[in-house]
């Protein structure tokens, strides 16, 4: 197989990779399915003749301080509550009842620092580590149901910090470690966190940034705020430390007292608050609980993956400040007692080999990755993979964003050298799991599908006009049946929460936000977001939090942002701007209004593309029309515009566009 891979059979991997398109299905190989966890097919027409008896089954394979009266209680839709009556604690399941049957000394984390350090965390350190700050944050005036706010870099420090909230039951926010200063005080504003677990520095590609010194100039006025703990992590000799409010997280842990019994906490209990863009410029926050969101993610991660918790070797090459992190780095991996690697830098530092060379050091078995990495590591050429040994790897797993059949069959044969089953995974940080995925022992893969509901999962594609299901064609897709791991409500914001997921087809019908088809073997297809949202390398995006940060710049008038489609992230940024005046558009311009939403909401948030516009497409109400800007940016055929205040608008976009172009090529 490795010659099919480099070619070296006569024909070019390109030609190779053209051929096998038109290859529909691939099956598990016999070997890989004789092997599943899971390979009869019949285990989904079990779990949808009995739902609850199926996620019952689910939760028993946790540890119950009391065991549920309730498995779901459906009286108050869409507030549904899952395990009522049932108390048991996140963190003991991660981490205690594995020490206590003998597996303290199994590796949790092979933690790779970017400057090549290498750290093996056990699970015996991490629940030494946990009791200690769970103490120290206590000591800090922490109490049940506060929350505390955690924005750290890709180290074990931040798995310390979410665990250690878990044990006493004080949900966290954590921020991604991409977003600047501005977004975390804002996400500490809305939730009125009482602590921030926060770095001397992050390090990114050869260089250290200052974020302490930079949160600090945000944070001061946040009355809710007490304490700021600090990692010390970067070796930033200066940090700025405030009498009464900051401590060094090493201090604060040593002072201590080293025993922490984890709380008994109802199945209901807030766990975790995660801020994700909606279609306005106030970002939401998604509430997961404890009892169903853990049954959901050690479900999922357990058959999705396939996982065998003695001998494989687990990379999921996301990032904790997203979903992705929290679910399939942090506590899925831990409730099943997994090997993890967790990689601190980026895949192109110190080189762009750099991920094959963690596979390889590490014996990786199972590689979970988005479409963007896969679509820059084509860019960069087989080459690189294939100078490492890879045959380690026995899965491979996509999430994110949809992944096209082209860069699904590169990843099937260059890095799984065609052996590797591929689960293509579908779902949300509102989902909290994996919602639409192959079964790598049972289903056969399609490239580019996502295939089928995880056992359990009800999704259907109905119409946008009357919610009826749709036979061909796309549509909406939609969750038609409550799940564990579901949201409970946006935090503090119940009215936003029914109107945002569950008011266009009724409060028993979870309405996705995207689009999606379904083929005639009743596989879905996800095509995007029907929404105001931009989904940039997998992180989803509000397109009025981009506007305002853009207007926020003293001579914008007015913005529009859309997503664009991009060979390297899925989508990309692109804004129409509108000047004050007769200020005229420059590229030093361009770089100053990046600049001003790299400062508010982070760097990964800047237009690639700034079109200037002398005045955008509104209806006679006064609504930009998007659609239309998404048609022309692309190069569509822009139909029916007489709706729009000035039609004349459209035709003076076009020939700015089409300068632009010419002045691109």
């Amino acid at each position: 197989m490795a010659d099919t891979a480099t070619g070296g059979s006569g024909t070019s991997l390109e030609q190779q990779l053209d051929q096998m398109l038109e290859i529909e299905r691939f099956e598990p190989s016999p070997a890989f399915k004789r092997d599943a966890l899971l390979s009869d097919p019949a285990i989904y027409e079990q779990a949808a003749a009995d739902p609850q008896a199926w996620w019952s089954r689910q939760a028993e394979s946790l540890d119950w301080f009391e065991r549920w009266e309730t498995v779901l209680d459906d009286s108050d839709p869409p507030f549904y509550k899952w395990f009522t009556g049932g108390k048991l604690n996140v963190s003991h399941n991660c981490l205690d009842r594995h020490v206590e049957a003998g597996r303290g000394d199994r590796v949790a984390y092979h933690w790779h620092g970017e400057e090549g350090e290498v750290r093996d965390v056990t699970y015996a350190d991490l629940l030494r580590d946990v009791q200690r700050f769970a103490n120290a944050l206590k000591d800090l005036g922490v109490r049940q149901g506060d929350v505390v706010g955690i924005y750290l870099p890709m180290i074990p420090e931040v798995v310390v910090a979410m665990l250690a909230c878990a044990r006493i039951g004080a949900p966290h926010n954590v921020v991604f470690g991409g977003f600047s200063a501005e977004s975390v005080k804002e996400r500490m504003e809305f939730s009125e966190a009482k602590v921030l677990v926060t770095v001397d520095g992050a390090r990114r590609k050869g260089k250290t940034a200052p974020i302490k010194a930079t949160v600090d100039e945000h944070m001061g006025d946040l009355e809710t705020l007490k304490t700021i703990v600090v990692v010390r992590h970067a070796g930033i000799a200066d940090v700025p430390m405030a009498d009464g409010r900051d401590v060094w997280y090493d201090e604060v842990c040593a002072a201590a007292a080293p025993d922490c019994p984890a709380e008994p906490l109802d199945a209901e209990h807030p766990l975790f608050i995660l801020y994700t863009s909606g279609s306005t410029a106030s970002p939401k926050g998604i509430l997961h609980t404890t009892g169903g969101y853990l049954t959901g993610v050690a479900a999922t991660h357990r058959y999705v993956f396939d996982l065998k918790p003695e001998s494989d070797v687990y990379w999921c090459a996301a990032d904790v400040g997203w979903i992705t992190g929290h679910s399939y780095i942090v506590y899925g991996p831990l409730a099943n007692g997994a090997t993890s690697v967790m990689w601190e830098g980026a895949p192109d530092y110190p080189h762009r080999g750099i991920w094959w060379e963690v596979v390889e050091k590490t014996r990786a078995t199972i590689l979970y990755a988005a479409p963007t990495a896969i679509r820059t590591f084509i860019k960069w050429g087989h080459e690189l993979p294939e100078r490492h040994d890879l045959s380690s790897l026995r899965l491979l797993g996509s999430v994110g964003e949809p992944i096209n059949p082209k860069a699904w069959l590169w990843y099937h044969q260059v890095i799984g050298g065609g052996r590797c089953p591929i689960v293509d995974t579908w779902w949300q940080t509102e989902t909290g799991a994996i919602m639409i995925t192959p079964l790598p022992g049972i289903t056969e893969t399609k490239p580019g599908s996502a295939t089928t509901p995880f056992p359990g999962i009800r999704a259907e594609v109905v119409s946008e006009a009357d919610g009826r299901p749709v036979e061909s064609g796309q549509g909406l897709l939609v969750l038609t049946q409550p799940w564990p791991s579901m949201l409970r409500t946006l935090y503090r914001e119940p009215e936003r929460f029914v109107e945002t997921y569950f008011s266009r087809l009724g409060k028993e019908t979870y309405v996705v936000g995207d689009a999606a088809r379904t083929d005639r073997d009743g596989y879905f297809w996800i095509i995007g977001r029907i929404d105001d949202v931009v989904n940039v390398s997998g992180h989803r995006l509000s397109t009025a939090e981009v506007e305002s940060a853009i207007v926020a710049h003293e001579k914008v008038a007015e913005a529009a942002v859309i997503g664009q489609s991009d060979e390297q992230t899925g989508q990309a940024i692109a804004a129409f701007v509108t000047l004050q005046g007769d200020i005229e558009g420059s590229d030093e311009l361009v770089a100053e209004i990046g600049g001003v939403v790299a400062e508010r909401i982070g760097k990964f948030a800047r237009p690639k593309r700034i079109i200037w516009a002398d005045d955008l497409p509104k209806t006679r109400s006064g609504k930009i029309m998007r659609r239309l800007l998404r048609d022309i940016a692309e190069g569509r055929a822009l139909g029916d515009v007489t709706t729009l205040r000035d039609p004349s608008v459209m035709a003076a976009l076009e020939s700015q566009i089409q300068e632009a172009q010419s002045q691109e090529r």
